[in-house]
């Protein structure tokens, strides 16, 4: 049987959907997997499905029945699906979701030779105190979070494998703060950008967190924001021209302040800039990060060359689609 299907999984999620909608563009015959009912439940989502063929949908429940049955036709799998709420502390739950899925998923493409390309996370690298270095041994790094944990479980598993027991072709990425069009159903879990957009639109003004470190002003807190955009671009290219085998850190390599991402979008709305510094919840304040920033050599090492999108050109990108998205009530920021 050729194999000429390309299986997403978290095909109903932000960055899953969008990356889904260009091989369909393409014309690939995609393999849509999520939990059904979020193809229809998320506007933005069911919008990007509209009048799409060459797609069949599985729940992801279902997934690995139907992938043991249908293994000879399938070209690559992207697993991108995952349960991204950094607040969740069911630490079985996020091991169920996470780690051990994702291993079902590995082992079943390493012993039918499909390429394999799943997300992991800079979470795991914690508050940064080990740096954010992808050529460094994950287990030296401490997240904050049992989310973090459940991805940082997975890259080491995946690292503890010989050559022999992993796919022909793998990688993992370590997504940095994603933003951009799409985001909307993710609520509490959606970008600082998505939170500035809804807060300015609907009052004129942003809520940031203030610092409660003295080193650090208020709104200096640094983040390595990337475009949805440029992670799209990066995973379509793998499927023309691959990278060696391993785990990378994908964000722009340059931490912006909260200023600098307010300004920016205070200017694309065209609005007044208006901000108010609120004290970090208590729940979160201990755990709160206040910098990261991608290590980029290994990525660009082994040939990757594109430049990533600004923070000043993502914000233009990101209101220039969403804006007639903002008829809505402002949903709590997130930092």
């Amino acid at each position: 049987m050729k194999r000429n299907k390309i299986v997403i999984t978290g095909a109903a999620g932000f960055i899953g959907s969008r990356l889904a909608k260009e091989f369909i563009k393409s014309g690939q015959e995609v393999v849509l997997v999520d939990k059904l009912s979020h193809f229809e439940t998320r506007s933005q989502i069911s919008r990007i499905y509209q009048d799409t063929e060459n797609t069949n949908r599985i729940d992801r429940k279902d997934f690995n029945f139907w992938l043991v049955e249908n293994q000879s036709s399938c070209k690559y799998i992207f697993h991108l699906g995952a349960c991204t709420n950094t607040y969740e502390m069911n630490k079985e739950y996020l091991l169920e979701m996470n780690t051990h899925y994702s291993m079902n998923l590995w082992k079943i493409a390493a012993q039918n030779k499909i390429p394999f390309i799943y997300a992991s996370s800079a979470a795991i690298y914690g508050n940064g105190e080990e740096g954010y270095d992808d050529r460094i041994s994950p287990n030296v790094f401490k997240p904050l979070n049992p989310y973090g944990l459940s991805k940082q479980l997975f890259d080491n598993w995946v690292l503890n494998h010989s050559e022999a027991d992993r796919p022909p072709i793998w990688a993992g990425f370590r997504f940095f703060n994603v933003y951009g069009f799409g985001e909307k159903h993710k609520g509490k879990m959606s970008s600082v950008f998505r939170h500035a957009f809804d807060q300015i639109y609907e009052s004129g003004k942003l809520k940031l967190f203030r610092s409660h470190r003295f080193d650090i002003e208020d709104g200096l807190q640094k983040r390595d924001f990337i475009l949805v955009d440029d992670i799209i671009s990066l995973l379509l290219g793998l499927t023309i021209k691959s990278i060696p085998n391993g785990i990378y850190n994908l964000g722009t390599g340059h931490a912006k302040s909260f200023i600098e991402l307010a300004n920016s979008v205070f200017r694309v709305m065209g609005k007044k800039k208006n901000i108010e510094f609120i004290d970090t919840p208590l729940e979160i304040r201990k755990n709160y990060q206040y910098f990261t920033e991608a290590n980029m050599e290994k990525l660009r090492s082994v040939g990757f060359k594109n430049e990533f999108t600004s923070l000043e050109k993502g914000s233009e990108i990101y209101w220039n689609k969403a804006e007639n998205e903002f008829s809505l009530s402002p949903i709590t920021q997130r930092g």
